[in-house]
């Protein structure tokens, strides 16, 4: 196809036919700064951070909504645009609480480092503010009006990519706000909790629920024992906070900062994934040798079980009863663990590293509780856990690989690994399920069908001479053709594994902010494949690689549980879902 010819600031640029000022600067090298554009999400051109000015336009354009034409002449640091675009910077933060310093965004926030990049030194503009609105009722997000830009990015995410629609703009001139319907709490909506607005929010408007000061109490109490769990993606993505490389795996100088930090015990929650796994796997088993309900879906991931609550409560019946690794794990903590050291579950506090904000709501879940005590008392994000480290003055990048402890529940198996990325369950359910039905050691580990970030994979595989059909997806708007077919009673499939957020939990909402730059693609970086490929790398580097093969795995269940899908088990490891109303 023919290229398109223009010059930007002089400078000879070839374009795609289509594609925006903005998109051919970028390729050429040239940045234009932006706030409320978001590759495949957001483009808008309201925030008009991006005017730059067109050789023979009467006025400026939007760069990332203007599309290139044949001989175009850009400008996008004249003298017209730099001061339309300051003064539009200045506009925005003389409405913007300046509370910068104690900002959980404090050096992370687009506007500030916008401000910084115009060199505005003072905000001439002065008068009354819109009147704010903070909601911190939810479990797992909190929504601070004083700080939103009404930039959209959280309104289009929560609409295309989880097709949900819980944000909009509501009011009009001055007094407009970015809110759920009737200015809610995003506790009294149909909201999942997921983080994904969190995770494109430029500023503070929209964060998780910060948890840390409770876990430092718990830490300080000499009457607890406090056991800490780390999911799989954490690992993938914590180096990101002290400014290493996307995809750094920094399995062992996580354990030793969490260490550092005071934990009486350092698991990893891959010991309760192959958990899940044994009895995911065996309710599969028997709801396909039984005529059970089919098709089972996966329940690891909470944002989904909410989504699943609110939008498709006909269909729970097809949720796996399992609960998720973590909450697994922190139940036979405050149970068998608790009983071989003769302590009292009261006495232990279980803090869990989750990749997710949904999982901080899925902790205060009342089935996830017995007799009145929490399976997991507290659950930190990915970045909250920078933070506490960066708290305790550690030199992360410097600290030795440690190990996990290995008592007990220290070994896990490669399959448990791949929990972080989209079909890593599916597959960690395959090696388990195959080898039992068929009876004999499996030929390939790979289930590489299953991998990948597309947001629905599919696949059909003959296990014990059956023909298998399975289906992963991630997001909502991807599931939602799959839970239609299950309701058209038209699906073919025997077990879908649903994760709630694109790419599944290395995308979480918990994780490392993506700099905005590589999240708009003006820099080959796909975060959530290096993420998912530094998983994939840890799953070959172990010793067992399927969950069945855990030798702590077999001991939990040779002397205590009993056996997969116990009535113990399902007492400690399995719960129920029911309906839940859009609205309070």
């Amino acid at each position: 196809m023919t290229k398109v010819h223009l010059k930007i600031n002089n400078i000879p640029v070839e374009a795609e036919p289509g594609s925006t000022i903005l998109e051919a600067a970028r390729g050429a090298g040239i940045q234009i700064p932006t706030l409320c554009y978001l590759k495949d999400v957001n483009q808008s051109g309201a925030c008009r951070v991006c005017t730059v000015e067109i050789k023979g336009a009467r006025s400026l354009g939007a760069a990332c909504m203007y599309p290139v034409s044949e001989g175009m002449e850009v400008f996008t640091n004249s003298t017209r645009a730099l001061e339309a675009r300051r003064h539009t910077v200045e506009l925005i933060l003389s409405n913007h609480c300046d509370d910068c310093l104690s900002c959980i965004r404090n050096q992370n926030c687009e506007l500030q480092k916008l401000a910084q990049q115009l060199g505005i030194r003072e905000v001439r503009y002065h008068g009354e503010k819109t009147r704010p609105t903070f909601d911190d009722a939810a479990p797992g997000i909190v929504r601070d009006t004083s700080k939103c830009v009404l930039c959209g990015r959280c309104v289009e995410t929560c609409r295309k990519v989880q097709g949900l629609g819980i944000l909009s703009f509501i009011h009009r001139g001055f007094n407009t706000k970015v809110a759920p319907v009737y200015d809610k709490s995003l506790n009294d909506v149909n909201c999942m909790q997921c983080g994904q607005c969190v995770n494109v929010c430029p500023v503070g408007a929209l964060t998780e629920k910060e948890h840390l000061h409770e876990v430092m109490s718990a830490l300080n109490d000499p009457e607890q024992t406090v056991i800490v769990q780390t999911a799989p993606a954490v690992r993938a993505a914590l180096g990101e906070e002290f400014g290493m490389p996307i995809g750094t795996r920094v399995t062992g100088k996580m354990t030793a900062a969490l260490r550092r930090i005071g934990f009486d015990r350092v698991y990893d929650t891959n010991y309760g994934a192959d958990l899940t796994i044994m009895e995911e796997g065996t309710e599969f088993i028997h709801r396909l040798q039984h005529q059970g309900v089919l098709p089972m879906i996966t329940s690891c991931s909470p944002g989904w079980v909410r989504y699943c609550e609110f939008e498709y409560p006909d269909l729970l019946d097809h949720l796996s009863s399992c609960k998720s690794p973590h909450m697994m794990f922190g139940a036979i903590l405050k149970t068998h663990y608790a009983q071989t050291h003769h302590l009292d579950p009261r006495r232990i506090t279980v803090v869990s590293i989750m990749p997710c904000t949904a999982k901080k709501a899925e902790a205060v879940r009342p089935e996830m509780r017995k007799d009145g005590i929490a399976d997991v008392d507290y659950v930190l994000t990915t970045r909250e856990l920078g933070r506490l480290i960066k708290m305790f003055g550690i030199d992360f990048e410097q600290l030795p690989d440690e190990e996990f402890d290995q008592d007990m529940f220290g070994q896990y198996s490669g399959a448990g690994v791949i929990f972080g990325a989209s079909g890593g369950v599916m597959e960690a359910a395959l090696r388990t399920v195959k080898e039992v039905l068929e009876n004999k050691p499996l030929e390939s580990l790979d289930f590489t069908m299953v991998r990948g970030m597309e947001g629905v994979k599919t696949a059909e595989l003959t296990i014990a001479g059956m023909p298998i059909r399975v289906a992963i997806a991630s997001s909502m708007s991807c599931a939602k053709p799959l839970l239609d077919e299950i309701r058209n009673g038209t699906s073919s499939y025997h077990f879908i594994e649903i994760m709630g957020c694109p790419g599944g939990c290395i995308n979480g909402g918990g994780q490392p902010i993506i700099n905005a730059t590589i999240r708009n693609g003006f820099k080959a970086i796909d975060w959530k494949r290096e993420r998912a490929k530094a998983l994939y790398q840890e799953d070959v580097s172990q010793p067992v690689r399927k969950s069945h093969e855990n030798p702590q795995i077999q001991a939990l269940y040779r002397d205590f549980l009993g056996e997969p899908g116990s009535p113990l088990a399902h007492q400690l490891l399995h719960t129920h879902y029911c309906k839940k109303q859009r609205f309070k």
